[in-house]
């Protein structure tokens, strides 16, 4: 490990703390707005009230666990044998580190529950997220291998076995992450330009852009925690010191982006099953409507060229 990985280390954990606080906004926004109607709580309400609840802490435990390592690298333990680098090639797979990706796993399978949720919730049909449901239960069990390769004793998660079966994971969940976006974007903006033009008009149109414009699309998507995905695999894969950095912006966008979704939908203001239904009745009356002006097209030109033989017909036979 080299001085730029301490670096890279070292700006990670800034912008972990900085993120953490818009976290913390985001959950403060989202109970904000369950408490206030409290007494009308249903079902679907406790379930984003725990989900949000258990996002918050695993993602405490893992920023708070890469801070602890951090200080105890380059403060406490900073005159140890081989300085904190060496500290750091010691202590790789120390308990709480262990702690830490423990918590980042648990909160890659949640969030990318919530996004195969979402996937339903736009598409309503089971065959559009059966290959996204079988990379979720390859990512469980892929994590399992990851988090016993990278903990026991004498093993780094950036390097060696730990780090081939670290790719292996990520390669994995980050796929399942780039195609539910993927899925997603595509459905919005299929569905939003429908049901503007089943609505026919410019004014009452604008109504969906709160559903499906540009910045809703990318929460809506997660697409922030694909990019920082891939941008994480991608360094890395080719063992690149900075990955460390974009793993901290992976880690906490695996938190903020399924956070923004969760608020957005106990505002009322993401994408539901009932919108979806309405876009797909408005583009099926729309295809009937237009079939009818066919029709009736159709018939209104074979009425007129019919009347203009009899008329044809009529004047040869007074000509004659």
């Amino acid at each position: 490990m080299s001085s730029l990985f301490q670096n890279a280390y070292y700006i990670g954990i800034n912008f972990n703390a900085i993120l953490y606080g818009v976290e913390l906004v985001l959950y403060g926004m989202t109970m904000n707005e369950l408490v206030s109607r409290r007494k009308k709580w249903t079902r679907t309400d406790k379930v984003y009230m725990a989900f949000s609840t258990a996002l918050l802490v695993l993602i405490t435990i893992y920023m708070s666990t890469e801070a602890v390592f951090g200080e105890e690298m380059w403060i406490v333990n900073q005159n140890a044998p081989g300085g904190p680098l060496g500290f750091l090639v010691e202590n790789a797979d120390i308990w709480y580190q262990t702690m830490g990706t423990t918590a980042s796993v648990i909160l890659n399978l949640c969030s990318d529950a919530l996004l195969i949720y979402r996937m339903y919730v736009v598409w309503t049909s089971l065959w559009v997220i059966a290959f996204p449901c079988f990379l979720y239960v390859a990512t469980i069990g892929l994590g399992i291998i990851e988090l016993y390769a990278s903990g026991k004793p004498n093993a780094d998660f950036f390097v060696g076995r730990a780090q081939q079966l670290g790719i292996a994971y990520y390669t994995t969940t980050i796929s399942l992450n780039v195609i539910a976006t993927c899925v997603i974007c595509g459905r919005l903006i299929y569905l939003g330009r429908a049901l503007e033009a089943a609505r026919n008009t410019q004014g009452r149109g604008r109504g969906v852009i709160r559903y499906t414009g540009t910045l809703p699309m990318v929460v809506e998507s997660a697409l922030p925690y694909s990019m920082a995905g891939f941008a994480f695999l991608v360094a890395y894969g080719i063992e690149s010191d900075i990955s460390i950095l974009f793993g901290a912006l992976y880690g906490m966008f695996t938190c903020i982006s399924p956070q923004l979704i969760v608020l957005r939908v106990v505002t009322g203001q993401a994408w539901t099953k009932d919108q979806t239904a309405q876009s797909l009745s408005a583009m099926e009356f729309e295809n009937l409507g237009a079939s009818r002006t066919a029709a009736t097209t159709t018939a209104a030109q074979s009425e007129g060229t019919s009347t203009m033989d009899h008329k044809s017909v009529g004047s040869v036979q007074d000509m004659v």
